[in-house]
């Protein structure tokens, strides 16, 4: 990753608001952006008055939303709601493309975020509307390529990759600390014992707060923590071993439960998309 200056900050902080803005101000039904954008740079809390669908070709990036955090995988999307304050932060070097719409139906309608698996023929569909540009020369063909693409958007399997994360408080110290040293054995009893609560009163509430389970809620911190570390490249074994498990083994079973391939087939099919 390049190290990020201020003057390159500043060069990409007035580059999203002027695109922001022009975006903003078209009353074009649908719109495409392609960024390549530096790891370690995030887009400051802003909304859209489109539905925005944000699919990342490489690298793997981070929404921030005060309904949880979303992280995005290459060869995958996440469906943002029109109105939507988020943030965006580039855990690496990324290369993504942003659909705009302005009508949104079906699945791309839906007034919650989720995170989609991107089709080989949806990611070909992006690539050739970006390709065409904003004024194609056959405005036939691109209109058919453009009505294809919704329709396919809202065909795409969701992923289970939103990871609640709540606003405040010691539950949101525990959480912050686990992403930064996740581990697979963490106990629901220690957690409970750092909040003061037996462990009953401990389950009911994490999942009033998070909506999920412990349980499920961790192993899905997990997952984040692996995903920018296998997608720069390193080796699986370690990041498994840094991660708590015992074996590539038991990463893998859980990576397959989670993605449903194995890292090294998961990682490869992204690559070679």
């Amino acid at each position: 990753m390049e190290k990020l200056t201020q003057e390159r900050l500043r060069a990409l902080d007035d580059d999203h608001i002027r695109t922001h803005s022009q975006m903003e101000q078209s009353n074009e039904d649908v719109l495409i952006r392609s960024s390549e954008i530096p790891g370690g740079y995030v887009v400051p809390p802003h909304r859209h008055r489109r539905t925005q669908f944000l699919c990342v070709f490489a690298g793997v990036v981070l929404v921030g939303t005060e309904r949880g955090r979303w992280m995005i995988p290459p060869g995958h999307a996440l469906l943002i709601p029109r109105g939507l304050e988020h943030s965006v932060e580039m855990y690496s070097d990324v290369s993504m493309r942003s659909v705009y719409i302005y009508s949104p139906e079906g699945l791309a309608a839906s007034l919650e975020p989720a995170v989609l698996e991107v089709t080989d023929l949806a990611r070909q569909l992006i690539t050739e509307a970006v390709r065409q540009g904003p004024v194609p020369e056959e405005r036939g063909r691109a209109e058919l390529v453009m009505a294809l693409l919704l329709d396919e958007i809202g065909r795409l399997p969701e992923r289970r990759l939103g990871l609640p994360f709540p606003a405040s408080g010691r539950l949101a110290e525990l959480c912050r600390d686990f992403v930064e040293q996740p581990s697979p054995t963490a106990k629901i009893d220690d957690w409970a014992r750092h909040l003061n609560m037996s462990r009953r009163t401990f389950t009911r509430f994490f999942r009033e707060e998070m909506g999920v389970s412990f349980v499920t809620w961790r192993q899905q911190a997990c997952l984040f923590a692996c995903l920018p570390r296998l997608a720069a490249g390193e080796p699986v074994t370690r990041v498994a071993l840094d991660t708590g498990y015992e074996s590539v083994p038991a990463f893998t079973t859980m990576f397959k439960r989670m993605l449903g391939a194995s890292p090294r087939a998961y990682l490869t099919s992204r690559a070679a998309a």
